[in-house]
């Protein structure tokens, strides 16, 4: 997202009463928005430089989940971008966070392989050489 649009999106969205401002990365070129979540969650949304509109689900730093990529959104204006972010739900099962994946399942239990034979040491190298 340019930073023109990103401005324009962050002024819709504080006139909806939506915590949100500017998110620029160091030395890089591109402009996100950032939302803060009443819980203490934050989003950053479109701040990678990729096509199309998605949004890391941040606390305190660390990714708690996402919303993924939304079809056919690198080409809209800044209101339709406005009305998504206002619209995202941060909380529905397609945000994928450590809490939300399922455990996978464990494998049948196997016989432990027998241990490997003890391997030489230097001396005994130099030992067999003789």
């Amino acid at each position: 997202m340019d930073e023109a649009t990103a401005t324009q999106v962050v002024e819709i969205l504080r006139g909806r009463r939506i915590f949100a401002s500017l998110n620029r990365r160091a030395g890089v070129y591109n402009v996100g928005v950032r939302v803060v979540i009443p819980d203490g969650r934050e989003a950053i949304w479109d701040n990678d430089g990729a096509a199309g509109l998605e949004a890391m689900v941040l606390r305190d730093g660390v990714l708690v989940g996402y919303v993924p990529q939304i079809p056919d959104s690198d080409e809209l204006d800044a209101t339709a971008v406005a009305e998504i972010i206002a619209a995202a739900d941060y909380d529905a099962p397609a945000s994928a966070g450590p809490s939300s994946r399922q455990p996978s399942p464990r494998p049948a239990s196997r016989p432990s392989p027998p241990p490997p034979e003890r391997s030489l040491g230097w001396r005994d190298r130099l030992r067999r050489g003789r």
